[in-house]
């Protein structure tokens, strides 16, 4: 197992991003840099051995400096939605950055995935290579109170796992809520939808959702609807259902509550058939977002100049609910001074021959 280095580029600013290489016995290698604390490619084999690579990702720092370019990302502070702008934290109303329609997405204008990152550590390790970003966002940032010291560590394992561990500490009451927004395409080849990826999804309900894709507050179940994964199924198969929730979104952008205990869990299963590859999810966040990526900028491309087209990725980020300060009856997503905000989330790469 080993960990190399090498020069990415530099920011407009001029600091150095580098590129991380994480590769274990068997041959399998990911790859992450600061800017973003992103995760820029997993190369994994098929049935045949053969490596490819499985997330969308770009060949040069520039392309990754577009405002709204998430590959491979760190999110924060607050992944997903936050309506209004507005959240109450202790009895005090804090007035956030209203970066779409109104609401707070992703952390606001320059969430984390736009921020540089340190790196803290790295452990190259015989049998689990490990590296760990570092950033501090400031009191204020974004609207979010509070010192923010936030770590997340990527370490792949020898039976073929990425797992991501996040903490942060806050001196003052905040909201917290960290994922990671990589895309992913099993067959290997952005050129290709995932529509024939095999999704299972172990959640009985998702969070309803209105106007602007904000929760309601309402947990509704998925039988009987196109967000019913509990069984496995093409993603393909209903995403063109009558519904207009998937009409809004031409596609899939719906959290679902994960089922079973607070703690570890497995949360879903993706299996492409053409070429056996199989991906494990668990985590022990009580939420999961599946985006079966609806829509790119135009002109934008990935992993070696080819065009990002509509559901041609999906992405499972692990989360708290959506809109959580909103909503009591949701899992809370606040941090105050003298606890520690953990949370691991395991993406395990397997093939079916």
């Amino acid at each position: 197992m080993s960990i190399e280095q090498k020069m990415f580029g530099s920011l407009p600013d001029g600091t150095k991003i580098h590129l991380y290489t994480l590769t274990n016995t068997n041959g399998v290698r990911i790859q992450a840099m600061e800017y973003g604390a992103r995760v820029v490619s997993i190369q994994v084999p098929d049935r045949k051995g053969n490596l490819g690579n499985v997330v969308l990702g770009h060949d040069t720092l520039e392309e990754y400096l577009a405002d709204d370019d998430f590959l491979g990302a760190a999110v924060g502070r607050y992944a997903n939605r936050i309506a209004g702008g507005k959240a109450e934290i202790d009895g005090t109303l804090y007035s956030l950055s209203q970066n779409e329609n109104g609401n707070t997405l992703h952390g606001g204008f320059q969430g984390f995935h736009q921020k540089a990152w340190r790196l803290k550590c790295s452990n190259n390790d015989d049998e689990a290579p490990s590296i760990t970003f570092a950033y501090r966002s400031a009191d204020g940032e974004e609207g979010f109170p509070g010192n923010l010291d936030v770590s997340i560590c990527y370490t792949l394992t020898t039976d073929n796992a990425l797992v991501i561990d996040y903490t942060a500490k806050t001196d003052v009451s905040t909201l917290v809520n960290l994922t990671n927004h990589s895309f992913f395409n099993l067959t290997g080849d952005p050129a290709r939808d995932i529509l024939s990826h095999e999704l299972q999804i172990h959640a009985d309900f998702v969070t309803a959702a209105g106007e602007g894709l904000i929760p309601t507050g309402e947990l509704v179940p998925v039988a009987g609807t196109p967000a019913d994964f509990r069984k496995a199924k093409t993603v393909g198969q209903d995403i063109r259902a009558n519904d207009p929730f998937l009409r809004q979104c031409n596609g899939y952008d719906h959290n679902f509550v994960l089922a079973g205990e607070p703690g570890r869990k497995k949360a879903a299963e993706v299996y492409d058939q053409s070429t056996g590859r199989v991906m494990l999810v668990f985590t022990d966040m009580p939420g999961m977002q599946l985006y079966t990526a609806n829509g790119f900028s135009e002109g934008v491309c990935a992993n070696g100049g080819v065009p990002l087209q509509a559901h041609h990725a999906l992405c499972l980020e692990t989360q708290f609910f959506p809109d959580s300060p909103h909503h009591a009856n949701f899992p809370s997503a606040v941090l105050h001074p003298g606890e520690v905000y953990r949370h691991t989330t395991t993406y395990k790469f397997e093939v079916r021959k």
